[in-house]
Formats: structure tokens, C-alpha cells, sequence
């Protein structure tokens, strides 16, 4: 497991950023952290990296937002930002239609709290675990 500490908003954004280039598509990433770790932070740079414009910004009141990557470069097409706080557990999560977006190659699913759908996620996911370390500083491992 790689661990980075980040000291600033720009650099966990910047790590989003880079981390986007090491996918092919049909990657999850399941984000863990509390509130203030970093989470949706991580998801700006990651978009940014996958040619995505404009602001980015939490689902946490809707559950889930789509972007589409229009950047010839990557064969990825369809960039999905799940959170789920707010859901009470799997159940709930059953008609976002997760699953049938985990099996499609063209998309990148981002979860935020995805413990609340564990027995839900792929087994090759990529998990990443964001911690916070006092004033801006973000540690991540993955």
C-alpha cells in the first residue's frame, strides 16, 4: 500500500489529477474517509485529469453525478461521482443501477462511503483511504 501526505488543497487535487492518468477504464474507486478527508477534493483533480471542464462538485444530495469525457485520448467516456451518505444501506443503493455501470468498460465509478454498499462492489475495485491530518494536511493510502 502507497501512502502520500498532502499539504494542501491544490496538491490533493493535484494527486486526483495524476492518479486519473493510471486508468483504462472500468475502474471503481471506492473512497473511504470521514467528512473534511479529502474525499471530493481527490474526485476535483481526478475529473480535471480526465479532461473533464467546469466545477465538480459532491452528490451528496443526489447521489450520483455524470460526466461525460469527451477527450479522444482516453476510452473512457462516462464518469460517474457516487456518494452515499445519505443512503441507510444497500437496499437503497440497489436502483441507482450501480452494478450494470461497474460492468461497462467506457465508465470510471467514484464512490464516496462505499462501505454502506460493500457486499455491493466489485471485487477489483480500487480502494483508497483518505485521513485527516490537521489544518490542510490530507494522508492517502491505496
Amino acid at each position: 500500500m502507497k501512502t502520500i501526505v498532502t499539504d494542501s488543497f491544490e496538491e490533493t487535487q493535484k494527486l486526483g489529477f495524476e492518479f486519473a492518468h493510471k486508468l483504462r477504464g472500468g475502474e471503481v474507486l471506492a473512497l473511504h474517509g470521514d467528512l473534511g478527508s479529502g474525499k471530493t477534493t481527490f474526485v476535483q483533480g481526478l475529473a480535471k485529469g480526465l479532461g473533464i471542464a467546469g466545477h465538480v462538485i459532491s452528490p451528496t444530495f443526489i447521489i450520483m453525478r455524470t460526466y461525460a469525457i469527451r477527450n479522444s485520448q482516453f476510452a473512457i467516456r462516462n464518469f460517474y461521482h457516487v456518494d452515499l451518505y445519505r443512503i441507510e444501506g444497500e437496499e437503497d443503493a440497489e436502483g441507482l443501477g450501480l452494478l450494470d455501470l461497474f460492468d461497462d468498460r467506457e465508465n470510471i465509478v467514484v464512490i464516496e462511503w462505499p462501505d454502506k454498499i460493500e457486499n455491493l462492489l466489485p471485487e477489483n475495485r480500487i480502494d483508497l483511504y483518505f485521513e485527516y491530518k490537521g489544518d490542510d494536511k490530507r494522508e492517502i493510502r491505496y
